[in-house]
């Protein structure tokens, strides 16, 4: 039956994307296929060598029993040495091709446009990038070489086989084979390793997931390549603990392995000896040994691939759904000399193109080192005026540009850099206050530190027992609303910019506090264009301009 993947793609698109994506996974690909080929000649060589053992025993003849069967055992001994050797290497080039691709898709969320992710549920993005990702690495490493040797493999015992005894070959294929069952070796220790294996994948999932989540915080602050090597680092944890598991891996199956060669060994040896005593024939000796793994195992290993070639082939269309996403054109930063203003003439913008007009011939001028509260109801189009300043989304009239007094600049994505943002809700990372503080300037000393707490009215963390070590959870677990967002206003200070957005930032902060902290910074920002968007109008005296906007009615 063919294989049908969704008739989004047809199967000719998919093969040409995976040979696209094949690329960090082909080094695996070739060693696994070059491994399974050797072994596959191995095995014809000892079923070779096992026949001449039979008619030796049997006078047919000439040769060294004992020689021979040294032979035997050296071509066990090199099967189980290419077998520790294509372990260790699946291991270490498995981990390798895995975070690779899943590097690549991080990378392009981070990097894509801002208007298109939100289509995708973040925990939907966390399964694509993870278990998809895992199954097409598999496919291209695993799948694809194991079939190209299965098919050697069956061809070739097939006819070797054929060869010797036609009836028997064609009977084999209609016979189905017994399997022994084994147990795990050393079941505890590697469930251990197996946890944390997972553990670190569940941290790198956080790593992502939070990225995704907070994609605006880090877009504008500009650490995608800093958040890509955090997710570097532990990556090359999680490599460790691979290796770890393969070498307990190895270990395991190298005893298991001896175990099976001695008792396949002790079996050859008691039935040369019952073939020599005439009890038994060549041919059931070279029955019991050639007729279970050499043609049947072959057929049963190709059904079994199927199923994961469907499966991968789903997993190739998620991700070729992430990649269609649109990247941002890359453009190198371009900072402003001096205080900057923004001035935005004509403006208009719908999400849509049957939505409504969220702003409407709008023009207003954000002149520099000024401290301008924006307020409105809801839907009046306040964070919409904050993305479009940012060039997360472009205006489909009317044009925006940065200003000083030596000169201007149309806002595109190279303009960011002069722009420190704090959006609403809670936007601390998991990890450290540092680490949160960091993620603002990442050079910041501790002196800086602390003078931006205090400016944002977070003095408190300096008196928690483990001060800017005291780690928080996901989403600044055990810190209260106001505290992390005071902390996210730190963090947007210790930013070198021109201009800073605050939405709705402090709409968790008790009003006497929101008030001390806006005088501090009209205060200490005399040069940097603020603008916040605000509910309450009892802070609107701090400002020295106010900007209400109205809700246009549905076009």
């Amino acid at each position: 039956m063919p294989i049908r993947p969704s008739s989004k793609y047809p199967l000719r698109t998919i093969a040409l994307w995976l040979w696209r994506n094949h690329r960090g996974c082909r080094t695996q690909a070739l060693v696994n296929m070059a491994a399974g080929i050797a072994q596959v000649g191995l095995a014809l060589w000892g079923i070779e060598l096992l026949r001449q053992l039979a008619d030796i025993a049997t006078h047919a003849r000439e040769g060294s029993l004992m020689l021979t069967g040294a032979l035997l055992a050296g071509i066990f001994i090199a099967e189980m040495l290419l077998n520790i050797l294509v372990t260790w290497l699946r291991a270490v080039l498995g981990a390798q091709a895995q975070n690779t691709l899943q590097k690549q898709f991080f990378e392009h969320l981070l990097n894509g446009k801002w208007q298109g992710i939100e289509r995708f549920h973040s925990g939907d993005v966390l399964n694509r990038l993870f278990g998809d990702v895992n199954d097409i690495v598999s496919l291209l490493t695993e799948v694809l070489p194991s079939a190209v040797v299965v098919a050697v493999q069956f061809a070739a015992s097939f006819a070797y086989l054929y060869a010797m005894d036609a009836e028997l070959a064609l009977l084999l294929v209609v016979i189905t084979p017994l399997f022994v069952l084994f147990s795990r070796i050393y079941f505890r220790r590697m469930r251990r390793i197996v946890r944390k294996i997972k553990d670190s994948n569940s941290a790198l999932q956080a790593i992502i997931q939070e990225s995704v989540q907070h994609k605006m915080v880090v877009k504008v602050m500009e650490r995608g390549p800093w958040m890509s090597q955090r997710l570097a680092r532990r990556q090359q944890v999680f490599r460790q603990q691979v290796r770890s598991r393969a070498r307990f891996s190895i270990f395991s199956k190298s005893l298991i392995n001896i175990g099976f060669a001695g008792g396949y060994l002790t079996a050859l040896l008691w039935g040369l000896t019952q073939l020599q005593q005439g009890l038994i024939t060549v041919g059931v000796l070279m029955a019991f040994t050639q007729l279970i793994n050499r043609i049947q195992r072959p057929v049963l290993d190709m059904a079994r691939l199927l199923p994961t070639m469907v499966g991968s082939l789903a997993g190739a269309e998620r991700l070729m759904e992430l990649e269609e996403l649109p990247p941002e054109p890359l453009l190198p930063p371009t900072p402003m000399a001096g205080s900057t203003g923004v001035r935005l003439n004509d403006v208009s913008y719908q999400y849509t193109s049957q939505g409504r007009h969220i702003l409407r011939h709008f023009s207003h001028d954000f002149r520099p080192g000024t401290f301008t509260a924006v307020m409105g109801e809801t839907g009046a189009g306040k964070t919409t005026l904050i993305r479009l300043m940012l060039a997360l989304i472009q205006p489909t009239e009317g044009s925006i540009t940065l200003y000083t007094a030596d000169g201007q600049h149309a806002v595109d994505t190279s303009t960011r850099t002069n722009f420190s943002y704090v959006p609403q809700g809670n936007t601390l990372f998991s990890g450290t206050i540092r680490q949160n503080l960091q993620f603002g300037s990442p050079n910041a000393t501790t002196q800086e530190m602390e003078h931006a707490l205090h400016l944002a009215q977070a003095d408190f963390v300096l008196s928690l027992p483990d001060g800017l070590d005291t780690r928080c959870g996901e989403g600044g677990g055990g810190l209260s609303e106001g505290q992390a967002q005071r902390i996210a206003i730190a963090r947007a200070l210790l930013r070198p910019s021109r201009i800073l957005l605050l939405d709705e930032a402090t709409s968790a902060i008790d009003l006497q506090t929101e008030e001390a902290l806006l005088q501090q910074l009209r205060q200490h920002l005399s040069d940097t264009t603020v603008i916040f968007v605000t509910h309450r109008t009892a802070v609107t005296h701090i400002a020295s301009d106010v900007l209400t906007l109205d809700r246009n009615p549905q076009d």
